[in-house]
């Protein structure tokens, strides 16, 4: 899987790929993230990439000479799409992340200050994808939820591809309650359960959990 990053501060997307199991991921080859800056695509020697709103109002616009530009020069694979993150996109949930895992590229574009010039949607036709009911600084925070979460879908980013399945949402239910040693904490002890060994008890209380959870937590799952 490739992501290819339009971003105005690219160190915020690199430095998140340094730890843990993305930076496995990147140097296993199993993802490769690339960075593209409009700044080093506009015509103005100040590197300018916004500008005031036509019709007034507060903050800055984007302009859409840098960003259509910088996203013109990504070498564009054939299994590829384009997403816009958004606040006014459609919201990241787990069947849009597997469904973008099936993808070989998502180009992303990243915007900050008031947004971007409406004509680089009109040109571009990004796919909007928000993170949630929002308003962030920049992009860049989304992307990288994005790339998180559809690189743990991808076979060998995480030790055992099975371990996403048992996610919370994998299944339209919130994750069941996980316990490691020491059997006992402070009187708090691991559920019985868990410790004799009967796979198919261990799996029945496992889904009463995630069932009680998610009821009790985002009963909105299950309506």
């Amino acid at each position: 899987m490739r992501f290819d990053v339009l971003t105005l501060f690219p160190e915020m997307i690199e430095s998140h790929l340094q730890y843990s199991i993305l930076k496995r991921a990147v140097e296993t080859g199993i993802i490769d993230v690339n960075t593209v800056n409009p700044r080093d695509f506009t015509l103005d020697k100040h590197k300018k990439v916004d500008d005031t709103p036509y019709g007034g109002g507060a903050g800055m616009v984007l302009m859409p000479q840098p960003y259509v530009d910088a996203y013109e020069s990504v070498e564009r694979q054939e299994n590829s799409i384009t997403i816009m993150l958004s606040p006014q996109g459609e919201p990241l949930k787990e069947n849009l992340v597997k469904e973008l895992a099936n993808y070989d590229q998502i180009v992303m574009l990243c915007g900050h200050y008031e947004g971007f010039d409406e004509r680089i949607r009109e040109i571009i036709k990004p796919r909007e994808i928000s993170i949630g009911d929002f308003v962030l600084t920049g992009g860049e925070l989304p992307a990288l939820c994005l790339i998180d979460a559809v690189s743990r879908k991808i076979e060998g980013t995480l030790g055992k591809i099975e371990s996403a399945n048992d996610d919370s949402f994998a299944d339209g239910l919130l994750e069941y309650p996980q316990y490691t040693k020491p059997r006992n904490f402070r009187g708090l002890e691991v559920p019985e359960v868990l410790l004799n060994g009967n796979h198919k008890d261990i799996n029945e209380f496992r889904q009463e959990q995630s069932l009680k959870r998610t009821k009790e937590r985002r009963p909105d799952l299950l309506y």
